[in-house]
């Protein structure tokens, strides 16, 4: 990854494999591009900002479950510490309304394609598809999006993978048939 799009939005398993960098030798051979992408997404998104979250603080809500608030010890936790201490000095753009109707939102999209996409991340979803920009989203592990990820693209959405390989062959593991 050389450089971040001016906007984005990073899935909470992107922060949380980054984590996994604490402990570098136990770190599957498998796993170990995805966690160094993670880290380095997670660097940048610090030093350059452009994160995009929802106004309502959902996404902020799920990071706080999964990463730790004191910063440390990991670098998820240290993005954790720097969203608390900076989201104020996000600019209005990036702090997206979205609506919630039960389990899905007002702005994710329609299409065929996603009906069956995974409840805990319309959030996502959501607040990319709302933003003027449509930012991109980043994703590690969670192999379901990369079958979802032609869909997305179809309605203007672009997902960034830390490492496609890795999550093609989970994905292809998980889902020999497709989806």
């Amino acid at each position: 990854m050389n450089k971040l799009p001016a906007a984005f939005l990073i899935d909470t398993n992107v922060a949380v494999t980054a984590n996994m960098h604490t402990d570098i030798a136990n770190i599957p051979d498998d796993m170990l591009n995805c966690v160094l992408e993670c880290v380095e997404i997670i660097e940048k998104a610090i030093e350059k900002g452009g994160l995009v979250v929802d106004e309502a603080q959902e996404i902020v809500e799920e990071y706080r479950s999964n990463l730790s608030m004191s910063g440390a010890p990991g670098i998820g936790d240290k993005f954790m510490k720097w969203i608390y201490t900076n989201q104020w000095k996000f600019p209005a753009k990036n702090m997206v309304k979205i609506t919630k109707t039960g389990t899905s939102y007002e702005e994710f999209p329609a299409h065929e394609g996603l009906t069956n996409f995974d409840l805990s991340d319309r959030k996502f979803v959501a607040t990319s598809y709302a933003h003027v920009d449509k930012p991109p989203i980043f994703q590690a592990t969670d192999s379901k999006w990369w079958g979802w990820k032609e869909s997305l693209a179809d309605v203007g959405i672009t997902v960034h993978f830390a490492d496609e390989k890795l999550i093609s062959d989970i994905y292809t593991r998980k889902f020999p048939n497709g989806r």
